[in-house]
């Protein structure tokens, strides 16, 4: 197989599978290469706790090893994606820790979202419903974005007091929508319905409730029967141009498409188009 300097080799059965069922505030499934992560407190519209957010980031972490993943389907249980950080178990709590407390937590939260970006699968959130404050991150911190026309999503931050550069946001969110709209919704914290989310390009696509999960698992699906390490190259380089100028991120370009072009599923491609066949894809 064939690896980039310096990246992890990926496992089988490994210990990305382990973390997700140690894990008690999210589900996870595994099908032909697609893990879903469900965050699981419907009644509660999925709040995250402290306990959660490093889970994930556990997971996240750990998911760069897993060879049996291929891509990631991220939401919610219920009719919402997630309300944001739990008024009771984590918004209380804070109000009353002192400095170094309250960095520890804003960096651990930071690190769930490095986490994403830094695991090699593209990640697809579906997204319905209540989609607020630190899980509007998570969706945006995603690599794609299904929702639903009923879909409220809200960088809420201000509301509460708070800066809108949270986890982020300052950086990821200008790159997806633009600096003027980022700016718009990052200084009011007001929300966004579904069909104005796929206008500005928040959302790539928008879903019927009862199918946004399955469209967004039918999409994973696809990009894990595809040509995974090329696939994650392709998130490597669109994670590392953002710091690049153009002269540099042509030439990172040359030295990971040439990477790409000694695997074997390119050869693969190759003789499969030669032969009218479709390729099958190992990620190797």
């Amino acid at each position: 197989m064939h690896y980039l300097p310096g990246e992890a080799h990926r496992l089988p059965g490994s210990r990305a599978t382990l973390a997700a069922h140690e894990a008690r505030h999210f589900g996870f499934a595994l099908a032909n290469g697609v893990a879903t992560l469900t965050l699981d407190r419907p009644e509660r519209k999925n709040p995250l706790t402290f306990d959660s957010y490093a889970e994930l980031r556990d997971l996240f972490r750990a998911l760069a090893d897993a060879g049996d993943v291929n891509a990631i389907v991220l939401t919610g249980a219920g009719d919402n994606f997630c309300s944001g950080g739990d008024v009771h178990e984590i918004i209380g709590p804070l109000t009353k820790l002192d400095m170094p407390g309250l960095l520890a937590f804003t960096r651990m939260t930071g690190d769930l979202v490095k986490a994403m970006r830094a695991c090699p699968q593209p990640i697809v959130a579906a997204v319905d419903g209540v989609c607020a404050g630190a899980g509007a991150i998570l969706a945006l911190a995603s690599d794609l974005r299904y929702g639903t026309a009923r879909s409220r999503t809200a960088f809420l931050f201000t509301r509460v007091g708070l800066a809108g550069c949270d986890m982020g946001a300052c950086a990821l969110l200008p790159r997806v929508i633009g600096q003027g709209r980022a700016a718009e919704l990052l200084y009011t914290g007001r929300a966004f319905g579904g069909e104005e989310g796929e206008r500005w390009g928040f959302f790539n696509r928008l879903c019927e409730p009862d199918r946004v999960l399955a469209d967004a698992q039918a999409l994973a699906a696809t990009l894990a029967g595809g040509p995974t390490f090329a696939h994650g190259m392709t998130k490597k380089m669109l994670q590392q141009e953002w710091n690049m100028g153009v002269d540099e991120a042509i030439e990172a370009e040359a030295q990971a498409q040439a990477i790409c072009m000694a695997t074997n599923d390119f050869h693969r491609a190759y003789h499969a188009f030669v032969a009218k066949e479709r390729p099958q894809f190992e990620g190797d």
